[in-house]
């Protein structure tokens, strides 16, 4: 089995005798479908089991080629087209591998392969530099990007002291609406606005100490609920609900999965 062989498949299943069901996608359809199996290729990678990464691989893989077949039906491009722009672009942004360009780390690699990216779109003082960030990304991880194209205009704090002073600043501004809020009349979408400006300079914190803050909140999240889950499992050993249970029971048990689980 190799590509030629996925194509083919493709094409059967796509053709007059193939199925109905893949007959009907549109590249609209296909994208979701991609984008729900790129976050079950993440829970794969996240398990650490080679298995399971190589099928979930496999299902990426399947809706990028399937992708691909329903442009090339309407004669637009094909695989070879894919591979070739992609095979050119990477030389291309490596000229400290392909060409005479030399490099003294990681961040005059990031450097260069962002001028390299810009003069590609023939960016112009008509353009902003935010234009290329995709406004559909998830919220956290476009906000990092947008702070990281920022910082490389110059727009940025000196180091992280400043930025941690101004999230104590915005933290300070969301209590003072909390107490605004307990007024008559108050506009909720103020409160929303200052809780989101907590997390964006958050975002800016984790950037400066090279941490994403997508993969940041998903490890902080799965660790809440490992310890929740084991919470919950005591609980119902006890043959109790999990409402009928005292706080200060339920705090031990959380520190008790702290020492147990992590």
């Amino acid at each position: 089995m190799g590509i030629e062989s996925i194509i083919e498949l493709i094409e059967t299943l796509r053709g007059k005798d193939g199925c109905p069901w893949d007959r009907k996608q549109t590249p609209q359809t296909i994208l979701a479908y991609l984008l729900e199996e790129t976050y079950e290729l993440m829970d794969a990678v996240e398990s650490d089991d080679p298995a399971e990464i190589c099928g979930e691989l496999g299902d990426v893989l399947f809706h990028i080629f399937f992708l691909i077949s329903l442009f090339n039906e309407k004669g637009y491009f094909g695989i070879k087209d894919v591979v070739g722009q992609n095979e050119e672009k990477m030389i291309r942004r490596h000229p400290h591998v392909f060409g005479k360009d030399t490099v003294g780390s990681v961040e005059d690699v990031k450097k260069r392969w962002y001028q390299i990216k810009m003069e590609e779109k023939n960016v112009s003082s008509e353009t902003s530099i935010l234009d290329s960030i995709p406004a559909s990304l998830p919220a956290l991880m476009r906000a990092y990007r947008i702070s990281e194209r920022a910082a490389r205009t110059g727009f940025d704090w000196e180091d992280v002291t400043g930025v941690t002073e101004k999230v104590e600043e915005e933290w300070s501004e969301l209590k003072t609406e909390l107490r605004r809020q307990k007024e008559p009349g108050k506009d909720h979408r103020r409160l929303a606005l200052e809780f989101g400006d907590i997390l964006f300079t958050l975002v800016n914190v984790a950037r400066f100490i090279n941490i994403h803050p997508e993969t940041a909140l998903r490890d902080a999240t799965n660790k809440f609920e490992r310890r929740f889950k084991h919470m919950e499992k005591r609980i119902a050993e006890s043959k109790r609900d999990m409402r009928s249970v005292s706080q200060n029971e339920k705090d031990a048990m959380w520190e008790e999965a702290k020492d147990s689980i992590g």
